[in-house]
């Protein structure tokens, strides 16, 4: 058996039991199934994307240092770690099923 007959066999085998392992469709589910793997042949093969060099992240410190751009009387913002923690809205009460309070 080729390798293109098993990739069938498997893909009709799926396509059957996708359809609930339906009798008397053997015909439809290997045209189907044909179909499928003749696609997946002709298509392209993907190659995988070589990863892009990674960039050197600067350091806090050199970034302290850098002077803001624009007007000097600019707010700072803080950083995600400085920020305080917001507070959280409180949970609405849940009704009762019973429709008694």
């Amino acid at each position: 058996m080729s390798v293109d007959d098993k990739r069938i066999r498997e893909f009709a085998y799926q396509i059957w039991e996708s359809e609930g392992k339906p009798e008397g469709e053997e015909e439809r589910h290997w045209d189907m199934a044909r179909k499928l793997a003749e696609a997946e042949a002709s298509a392209p093969k993907a190659v995988p994307r070589k990863k892009s060099a990674a960039k050197p992240k600067a350091d806090a410190a050199s970034k302290t240092a850098a002077q803001p751009k624009g007007n000097a009387q600019t707010k700072a913002v803080p950083s995600p770690a400085e920020k305080p923690a917001e507070a959280k809205k409180p949970r609405a009460v849940k009704k009762s099923a019973t429709g008694s309070t």
